[in-house]
């Protein structure tokens, strides 16, 4: 089991400077990963929110060790070559420890209606799916052309490629019981499941692995990420409550530390996400047992 924190870049920690101090401090305390979200607006009236590639370059530049990445990138609302070369930018900044989680996006209304974009849930996963088709196909540096419903390429070669071999891992985000989103999964390198009426249990994620397994075709590594929250006041008591999931197959603790934390399932503006409280979780590092 790996274990990572996951926080929103919304707020105070929209300031790279802020979250690039909170990514060396998991990294010295011994934390596996460090993962941001990925949102534009979120919130019309005036949240502050920081642009996740910038924020990932300083904590890039921060770190040495800990994996980095977005959870999620909400690819249908992005040009996926320009996220392709972002990616192998960020990529050689980090020597290797990039990883990108993908999804369709949400809160749609805001983050896509609020622009004129696309908004429809089928439009939205055809996109990410052609998406993600460029994208790999782009990152291998070889002759690559494309013809989609939305994406359109001529031939082209497409250098640098990704530091990491055969490319960055690509993690796939959906909210079950949604079955599309875990056969997209599948496909690539690993899960992101939610539900966001209520946490999953370890049930929950036993079944959603074996509807992947019907899918998975592929013998290479299939992470699979579970996010939660464990008390900071001892490994043990964290521990606990991570293992009934580890038993079950999940490969990563993600560790919310963001406004889920203080408000489990409530997303308001004006609330302000204590940052020393934040920190002070990140310093006491992960429930490993």
């Amino acid at each position: 089991m790996k274990y990572g924190t996951n926080m929103p870049v919304f707020d105070a920690y929209a300031d790279p400077n802020t979250v690039a101090q909170l990514a060396r401090d998991a990294e010295a305390a011994g934390w596996d990963g460090f993962f941001i979200w990925d949102h534009i607006l979120f919130d019309p009236h005036g949240l502050n929110v920081g642009d996740p590639w910038v924020v990932l370059s300083a904590v890039a530049a921060a770190t040495e060790r800990i994996t980095i990445g977005t959870l999620v990138t909400p690819l249908p609302r992005r040009r996926p070559w320009v996220l392709a070369r972002q990616a192998v930018s960020l990529d050689q900044l980090s020597n290797g420890r990039l990883v990108l989680g993908v999804g369709i996006g949400d809160p749609v209304e805001v983050e896509f209606g609020a622009f004129g974009e696309e908004t429809g849930a089928k439009e939205r996963a055809r996109m990410l799916d052609e998406g993600l088709d460029v994208i790999t196909g782009l990152w291998t540096g070889e002759p690559y052309s494309f013809e989609g419903s939305h994406y359109h390429l001529s031939e082209m070669r497409f250098k640098p490629t990704p530091v990491q071999s055969p490319r960055i891992p690509i993690w796939v985000a959906g909210a079950w019981p949604n079955l599309a989103p875990m056969r997209r999964a599948a496909r690539w390198d690993g899960v992101v499941p939610l539900r966001w009426e209520k946490p999953l249990g370890p049930s929950d994620l036993q079944s959603i692995l074996g509807y992947i397994g019907q899918f998975r075709t592929m013998s290479q590594p299939f992470e699979v990420v579970h996010s939660g929250s464990t008390p900071g006041d001892g490994p043990s008591r964290g521990a606990e409550i991570v293992a009934p999931f580890e038993a079950v197959g999940a490969t990563w603790w993600v560790e919310d530390v963001g406004p889920e934390r203080f408000r489990p399932f409530t997303f308001d503006a004006s609330y302000v996400w204590p940052v020393e409280e934040v920190a002070e979780r990140v310093r006491q590092g992960p429930p490993r047992g």
